[in-house]
C-alpha cells in the first residue's frame, strides 16, 4: 500500500508492524498478533467520480489505496428514524436496510475491495449468519468464491441467503465457536485466505461511517449510542468513528457508548466487570452475538471510559420484549438488534439524543 499517502492505517495490535503488502494474512507474520485499525481519520465526504455514494463518500477515511476497485452495492446512508417507545424518544440507525440486510455490508464492501485489489478471489469465512450472507452477496457480485462455515443452528433464512448467493456452505455441529475452528482448520490445511469479518481489520473503517452518518443526520453528537457486541467489530468501528470526529474538531467529546450482550454469552461484560467468563450458558435469541472469544475485546476495553461508558447483559425475556416493542414501533429487525432497546432500561439517561444501532433485518430471523 502507498502508506505515506494514507492517514487511516492497518497494523498489528501487538507489535505495530504494518499489514503486509500482499496476500490476506489474518495473523501478523511477525508475532502472530491480530491486526487492527490505527489513526482513523474523519474527512468530509468526497466527490471523486465513482466514490461518492454510501460509505464511499468517506473514501479517504476508509484508507484503501486509490488503485483498489470500489465494491458498491448500496451499503451505507441508512436512515436514522425517530421513534417513541414507552414514552421515551430514540433514533433507530437502520442498518437492517443495507443490501444483504445487516451492518456487515459496510465492512464487507471494504473487504471485497481489498480482495479484488489483491487478487484474493477464493476465500474462507465462518459466520453465525449475517457476515456469511453479506460476503456471499458481495462475492456473487464481484467474482469472489466463498466457502462459509456456519453453526448447524443458524436460522433458516440466513442459511438460505448464503446458499442462494452461490457460496459453498459447510454446516458444523455444536456452538458458534466450532464453526470458527473448522474454518481455521481449512485455512491451515488448504492455504486459503481467511476473509474473516472479525480478524481482518479493513472492515472497521467501513463500519466507522455509521458514526459519521449519525453525526451528519443529527447535526450534533448524540448523548448515548446503544450497540450490540459479538466479536466487537461493530462496536469498535463506531467508537473509532466518533473518536475521529472529535479529533477532527467536530465536537468536544464523543457520545456515551453502551455495549450490549446476551446474558447467556457475555464475555465482554465479564471482562468489563473484571470477572472470569464462565462460558456459554445456553442458546439465545440474539444468535449474532454468541461469541465466546471476541476478536476486538482488547480494543473495546482500551477505548471505553469506565466513568462514562457501560457494557451490560440482557436476559432472553428482555430481548423478546424489546423485539416486540420495536416491531410495534414499525422497526422490523432481528432479535439481536432488540438487545439495544432492552439495555436502555438498565442505564441512566444521558442528556442528548439516544441512538439504537439496529444491526440486522427481521426478514432473516426465524422468530
Amino acid at each position: 500500500m502507498d502508506r505515506q499517502e494514507l492517514m487511516t492505517d492497518f497494523i498489528c495490535r501487538d507489535c505495530l508492524q504494518p499489514y503486509p503488502e500482499a496476500g490476506l494474512p489474518h495473523e501478523c507474520p511477525n508475532c502472530g498478533g491480530i491486526f487492527t485499525l490505527r489513526d482513523l481519520t474523519f474527512t468530509e465526504h468526497t466527490s471523486v467520480s465513482g466514490k461518492s455514494s454510501g460509505i464511499w463518500r468517506f473514501t479517504e477515511s476508509i484508507g484503501l489505496p486509490a488503485s483498489y476497485p470500489v465494491s458498491y452495492l448500496g451499503e451505507g446512508e441508512t436512515p436514522l428514524v425517530p421513534v417513541k417507545i414507552r414514552g421515551r424518544d430514540f433514533f433507530g440507525k437502520m442498518e437492517n436496510l443495507n443490501p444483504s440486510g445487516s451492518f456487515k455490508d459496510r465492512a464487507t464492501a471494504v473487504l471485497a475491495s481489498v480482495l479484488r485489489g489483491r487478487n484474493q478471489l477464493n476465500v474462507v469465512e465462518d459466520s453465525s449468519g449475517n457476515a456469511g450472507g453479506s460476503l456471499a452477496l458481495y462475492g456473487a457480485a464481484f467474482g469472489i468464491h466463498c466457502r462459509i462455515y456456519i453453526p448447524n443452528g443458524t436460522s433458516g433464512p440466513k442459511r438460505r441467503q448464503i446458499e442462494v448467493c452461490g457460496a459453498e456452505v459447510i454446516q458444523v455441529e455444536g456452538p458458534r465457536e466450532n464453526a470458527h475452528k473448522a474454518a481455521l482448520e481449512a485455512v491451515q490445511r488448504e492455504g486459503l485466505p481467511y476473509a474473516s469479518h472479525a480478524a481482518q481489520p479493513f472492515g472497521m473503517a467501513g463500519i466507522a461511517t455509521i458514526a459519521f452518518e449519525i453525526f451528519e443526520s443529527l447535526g450534533e453528537m448524540p448523548g448515548m449510542v446503544f450497540c450490540p457486541i459479538g466479536h466487537g467489530s461493530l462496536f469498535t468501528g463506531i467508537l473509532m468513528g466518533f473518536d475521529a470526529l472529535v479529533r477532527a474538531g467536530k465536537a468536544a467529546k464523543r457520545p456515551r457508548l453502551i455495549g450490549v450482550q446476551p446474558e447467556v454469552c457475555a464475555p465482554v461484560v465479564s471482562a468489563w466487570q473484571k470477572k472470569p467468563f464462565s462460558g456459554t450458558l445456553g442458546s439465545s435469541l440474539a444468535e449474532g452475538t454468541m461469541v465466546e472469544n471476541p476478536a476486538r475485546l482488547v480494543e473495546i476495553l482500551g477505548y471505553l471510559d469506565h466513568d462514562r461508558d457501560q457494557v451490560v447483559a440482557v436476559t432472553e425475556s428482555e430481548i423478546a420484549d424489546a423485539h416486540r416493542l420495536l416491531i410495534q414501533a414499525g422497526l422490523y429487525v432481528e432479535p439481536t438488534s432488540a438487545m439495544v432497546l432492552a439495555a436502555s432500561n438498565k442505564v441512566e439517561e444521558t442528556p442528548g439524543k439516544s441512538v439504537l444501532i439496529l444491526s440486522g433485518s427481521g426478514l432473516k430471523s426465524n422468530t
